[in-house]
């Protein structure tokens, strides 16, 4: 395994390399919005499937539509319903939106611009240039297809409905273990001990990558003790992937590593050139995917948005890489950077002048979990950055 620090690039794509995507399913469409996408599904009928009133009004024939020029009313087409003969010459259909235009008729004046007399009509001077037809296939035609990878929106499962297509093949949830570690944690509700903390850390981690469409299970808490964390990691068998929080820090990690290594763990890495959260480890265990978050509970938190989200979309087949970053002005002044890349966590402020600015916390101890909680994104400060003055456009990671 490797003991040098490496950089956080380097560290993201070493786990994405270790993930492959899961397998897929069917759903049906009022279980597919927020699923990725893992087969293309294709229209099975035109839409509109007919030549298709844009307004409320009358259908004729467009060579006979002229102001003052007059028209018997023959019938009415409401939406689903449908002319029996058609429109010939000087008559009009009454007409509603959605509804099929008659045949013999190529356009539709719509009720503004018609004066109704019993029945007969006249059009008005001011007549609209527009025929007021959507055109059959205008939308989409049959067997045009949505490919993928996407993760589906809802208007796109309400396009799939529209082609007539009932269920979807997805990317499976993948199934994620999340195993924190030390004698040092319970559970919420339960009484600590004297030197005890409750465990947090799993919590948000769960909900994280849960966000991102997999499916999280909290495993016991592993204690410190080869016997207690090879009953724990065995249970993890299965999972597409498994996190653990704690043990990756030099002194402590020796246990977890000898523990894993037992039962197959090739590591690649445990050191990240990443403020906070530098002890960090990835490998596989098997056949399955490991990585082991820093205990520190801010830390574990930022490096499951650095790298766990990643991972999540690479398992779902979504396309690899980091998570996207927009600009923002710097609202306070900043002194240099050190030797990891830094994400502060900040507070985002929309300026009279329509800019986003971005506020890092006073403090960015990684202790406080209470100041994640009121952060809105993350300043990456890239190793070495200069003293910045406020003004200035950085870079940050929405959260």
């Amino acid at each position: 395994m490797k003991a040098s620090m490496i950089t956080v690039d380097e560290a993201l794509a070493r786990i994405l390399a270790l993930m492959e995507p899961v397998g897929s399913e069917s759903v049906p469409l009022d279980e597919a919005a927020g699923r990725v996408l893992a087969a293309p599904f294709r229209a099975r009928r035109d839409q509109p499937p007919f030549d298709a009133s844009q307004m409320d009004g009358y259908a004729l024939r467009h060579e006979e539509a002229r102001p003052g020029a007059r028209f018997r009313v023959i019938g009415e087409v409401p939406a689903g319903g449908r002319l029996a003969r058609p429109v010939g010459p000087g008559e009009a259909v009454r007409i509603f939106t959605g509804a099929p235009v008659p045949a013999g008729a190529d356009r539709v004046v719509m009720q503004e611009d018609v004066i109704r007399e019993g029945d007969m009509i006249r059009l008005s001077d001011g007549l609209e240039e527009s025929r007021f037809i959507r055109p059959r296939g205008s939308d989409f035609a049959v067997g045009e297809e949505v490919a993928p990878p996407r993760r589906l929106k809802p208007a796109e499962v309400a396009l799939a409905a529209a082609m007539n297509v009932p269920r979807l093949t997805v990317r499976r949830r993948p199934r994620i273990a999340i195993i924190a570690t030390g004698n040092e944690l319970v559970w919420p509700g339960e009484e600590p001990g004297p030197a005890q903390i409750v465990a947090s850390n799993g919590f948000a981690i769960k909900g994280i990558v849960e966000e991102e469409g997999a499916a999280a299970t909290l495993l016991p808490i592993a204690r410190d003790d080869p016997a207690a964390l090879r009953e724990v990691f065995a249970s993890a068998e299965g999972f597409d992937l498994v996190l653990t929080i704690g043990g990756a820090s030099v002194g402590d990690y020796d246990l977890v590593h000898e523990v894993a290594s037992e039962m197959g763990l090739e590591a690649s890495f445990y050191k990240v050139r990443i403020r906070p959260g530098k002890p960090l480890m990835a490998g596989r265990m098997g056949d399955t995917p490991m990585i082991g978050l820093p205990g520190n509970p801010v830390s574990s938190i930022v490096c499951t948005h650095v790298f766990i989200r990643p991972a999540i979309r690479a398992l779902l087949g979504l396309p690899a890489g980091p998570l996207p970053r927009e600009r923002a002005l710097l609202a306070v002044d900043l002194p240099a950077n050190g030797p990891r890349e830094h994400y502060m966590r900040a507070t985002l402020e929309s300026g009279a002048d329509g800019a986003v600015r971005v506020r890092p916390f006073s403090s960015q101890d990684s202790a406080l979990l209470r100041l994640l909680a009121g952060a809105d994104a993350f300043l990456v400060r890239p190793i070495g950055d200069p003293a910045r003055s406020a003004g200035e456009t950085v870079e940050i990671i929405r959260i």
